[in-house]
C-alpha cells in the first residue's frame, strides 16, 4: 500500500492495524519482529514513523495447522452460540497446552467439541481469548471466529470486559476495601513465576473484604488488568496470599504465628483444598456481534464451599467460647 500524501506523523503499527481490520495490534507488530514488513524496500521496526507517498509492503504467512489432538473431555458449558462459548473450567485443568502438558487441556476439549476455534494466536491456543491459572477454578470464555476474537481482545484491552473472582486468603485487612496498583514482571530468579518490579506491566486489582474469620478473610476482587498470576502476586505481595497457594507463599509458612489447634484445624481445611482458593466467579461482556449484553455467574466449587463453611461453624465456636 501508499502512504496517502495528506498523512500526519503515526506509527507504522497503528497505521496498519486500522487499515488492516483482519489483523490485531498484536499481530501487525509480530510481522514487523519477523521483518515481513517493508517501507520502501527496507525492514522497519513498530515505532517507525510513516511519510506520505512511502510504499508499504507486508507478507502475510498463510495460517499454519495446529498439531493438537481433540480428546473427549466433559465441559461444564454456561452458554454457547455459533460464536462463542462459556464454560466453568475446574481446578487442575491447564487451558492450552505447553511445556509438560501436551494434553488433557482444555483447548484439547475445545477441539473435540467445536468444528471450529479462531486462529488469532499461535496453534497450541486456538479459541483462546483469556486465561485462568491451572489452579483457579471459574468462568472462561472462548471463541470460535476471528472477527468474535477481535472484539472480544478489544473490550479485555479496553477493561470494559466484567471479571470478579472470589478468594480466600490469609489474615485481616486493614481497610474493608482498596485498590492494589503496582508493576508486575517474571521474577529474575524464577521464570515462572511472577513479582512486584519497576520495570513490569501496569497491574490494577480491587478488593473488597465479604468476611473475616480467627485468622483467614473471604474477599471479592475485579481485575482491572489481567496479568499473569496478578491477583495471587498482587495478594501475597499486601501480605495476604490467597490460601492454600503453594508457589505465592498461602499454604505451609503461614501456620507459623498459630496454636494447635489452630495449626490443626488449617492442616485439616488444606488437606481438603490442594490447590489457591481462587474462583473466577463472573464475567460479563458485550456480544461482538447480536450487541447482546451477556452477564454469567458461578456458584463456588465444593472444595472451597467446604472450606466456607468450616470456618463459619469454627468461628461461631470460638465466638461462643469467648462469651
Amino acid at each position: 500500500m501508499t502512504i496517502p500524501p495528506n498523512k500526519s506523523r503515526e506509527r507504522i503499527d497503528t497505521f496498519l492495524a486500522r487499515e488492516m481490520a483482519r489483523y490485531s495490534r498484536s499481530q501487525i507488530q509480530t510481522l514487523i519482529k519477523a521483518e515481513k514488513v517493508r517501507v520502501d524496500g527496507r525492514t522497519v521496526r513498530s515505532n517507525y514513523i510513516v511519510r506520505p507517498l512511502e510504499c508499504v509492503t507486508i507478507e502475510v504467512p498463510k495460517p499454519r495447522e495446529h498439531d493438537l489432538e481433540p480428546e473427549n473431555i466433559p465441559l461444564d458449558i454456561v452458554f454457547e452460540d455459533d460464536y462463542l462459548i462459556v464454560l466453568n473450567k475446574p481446578a487442575g485443568m491447564v487451558v492450552h497446552p505447553a511445556h509438560g502438558h501436551s494434553s488433557g487441556t482444555l483447548v484439547n476439549a475445545l477441539l473435540y467439541h467445536c468444528s471450529r476455534l479462531s486462529s488469532m494466536h499461535d496453534t497450541t491456543r486456538p479459541g483462546i481469548v483469556h486465561r485462568l491459572d491451572k489452579d483457579t477454578s471459574g468462568l472462561l470464555l472462548a471463541v470460535k471466529d476471528d472477527e468474535v476474537h477481535r472484539g472480544l481482545a478489544r473490550q479485555f484491552s479496553d477493561k470494559t470486559v466484567n471479571r470478579e473472582y472470589k478468594a480466600i486468603v490469609w489474615r485481616h485487612f486493614k481497610n474493608r476495601s482498596g485498590t492494589i496498583e503496582t508493576m508486575l514482571a517474571r521474577s529474575t530468579r524464577d521464570r515462572k513465576i511472577f513479582t512486584v518490579a519497576a520495570d513490569g506491566k501496569h497491574a490494577v486489582t480491587h478488593y473488597q473484604v465479604l468476611e473475616q474469620f480467627d485468622f483467614l478473610s473471604f474477599v471479592s476482587l475485579k481485575l482491572e488488568t489481567g496479568r499473569t498470576h496478578q491477583i495471587r502476586v498482587h495478594l501475597s505481595h499486601m501480605g495476604h496470599p490467597v490460601f492454600g497457594d503453594q508457589t505465592y507463599g498461602g499454604r505451609g509458612r503461614q501456620l507459623g504465628g498459630l496454636n494447635h489447634e489452630r495449626t490443626a484445624f488449617t492442616n485439616m481445611l488444606l488437606e481438603a483444598l490442594p490447590r489457591q482458593a481462587l474462583h473466577a466467579q463472573t464475567l460479563g461482556f458485550l456480544h461482538p456481534v447480536t450487541g447482546e449484553h451477556l452477564f454469567f455467574t458461578s456458584e463456588l466449587p465444593d472444595d472451597m464451599q467446604f472450606v466456607l463453611d468450616a470456618l463459619r461453624k469454627k468461628k461461631a465456636e470460638w465466638q461462643g467460647d469467648k462469651a
